[in-house]
């Protein structure tokens, strides 16, 4: 019944999304969201601590989603003076608490570098 749960939720999930992601896999890349500038903020001090530098700016300008048990956001982020991170964060489902944890940090990414999982 477990089983059967998920594949529903995921079915509906992939439904809703059907033009941008696959089941498990990554979406297209789309334009940040004020949603997506809200979840960014609320890691942004675990990234600079992940980094071991202080952001003056932090500003989502892309990101991509991957649909699991929750979502993780794979968001591109102007830090300023044309430098740019890539930050994974995962969101969890609503009934867990739709809490956000920083999973990784890439840094030394440009503008134009595309968004990929790490």
């Amino acid at each position: 019944a477990q089983h059967s749960l998920f594949f529903f939720y995921t079915g509906l999930c992939n439904r809703e999304n059907k033009r941008t992601m696959s089941a498990g896999g990554l979406g297209e890349t789309q334009p940040a969201t004020a949603d997506i500038q809200a979840i960014a903020d609320q890691v942004k001090s675990a990234a600079e601590e992940k980094a071991g530098q202080t952001f003056g700016l932090f500003t989502a300008t892309e990101y991509r989603s991957q649909v699991v048990a929750g979502t993780n956001y794979f968001i591109k982020v102007n830090v300023g003076g044309g430098q740019f991170v890539h930050i994974r964060v995962y969101q969890s489902l609503p009934h867990a608490g739709q809490t956000v944890e920083l999973g990784a940090i890439q840094m030394g990414h440009t503008a134009n570098d595309e968004i990929a999982y790490f």
